[in-house]
C-alpha cells in the first residue's frame, strides 16, 4: 500500500513514523510509534531490531532515516531484513581503548572515523570496534587495513588512518629540547 501525502501527514500528526520492510520479496510498509525510535536513533551503537508487523516477527536493522529539516521529527525510516545466511553492510562506531606512549610525549590523539562501513553476517557483528592505541608513538596511526575481526569485512579504504598520535607544538619543543614558544 503506497502512502500518499495525505496519510503521511495524518500518521505523522498521530506521532506514527511511515515505515518500509525491504530484504524480503517484497517491501513491506508499516508504521511505527514514533516515540519507539528514540532508543536506537540516539545512539551510535548497532541495533538488531525485532519488528512484529501485524503478528509477523521480522530481524532488522536501521538502513536510512529521513528527519525535518527543521524539527526534530522523524520523517520516514528504511529497515533492511536480515537473515542467519545473508551479510549485511553497516557501520559500526569506533572505540579507542588505552594510553599511547605518543600522549604520554605530549601528543594528541585524533580520531579520524567515528565509524567503520562493515561486511559480515549479522551474529558476528560487534556492537563497537575497539581499537587499542597504547603502542602507538607520535606521528603513528592505525589504518583500516591493520585491523582484523574474524568474519568481518572492512569496506573503508585500507589506507585511511582510523586513529592517529598527532604531533603537537609542545611534544616537537620536548624532542628537540628547546622550550616550546607561547603562540
Amino acid at each position: 500500500a503506497a502512502l500518499g501525502k495525505k496519510d503521511t501527514k495524518r500518521l505523522r500528526a498521530a506521532e506514527l513514523v511511515p515505515c518500509v520492510l525491504y530484504g524480503g520479496e517484497e517491501p513491506i510498509h508499516f508504521q511505527a510509534n514514533a516515540a519507539e525510535f528514540r532508543k536506537v536513533i540516539y545512539t551510535p551503537n548497532v541495533y538488531l531490531i525485532d519488528l512484529n508487523i501485524d503478528g509477523d516477527k521480522y530481524s532488522a536493522v536501521m538502513q536510512d532515516v529521513q528527519f525535518h529539516p527543521v524539527e526534530e521529527q522523524i520523517l520516514h525510516c528504511d529497515f533492511l531484513r536480515i537473515s542467519d545466511e545473508k551479510p549485511i553492510k553497516i557501520e559500526v562506531p569506533v572505540k579507542v581503548e588505552g594510553y599511547a606512549v605518543g600522549m604520554r610525549a605530549g601528543g594528541k590523539m585524533k580520531l579520524n572515523l567515528r565509524r567503520l562501513k562493515v561486511k559480515g553476517l549479522a551474529k558476528n557483528i560487534p556492537d563497537t570496534i575497539q581499537i587499542n592505541i597504547d603502542d602507538l608513538d607520535l606521528g603513528q596511526s592505525i589504518k583500516v587495513g591493520q585491523l582484523n575481526i574474524e568474519n568481518l569485512e572492512f569496506l573503508n579504504s585500507k589506507a585511511v588512518p582510523v586513529v592517529t598520535i598527532m604531533v603537537t607544538r609542545a611534544a616537537r619543543a620536548a624532542a628537540s629540547g628547546t622550550p616550546a614558544k607561547e603562540a
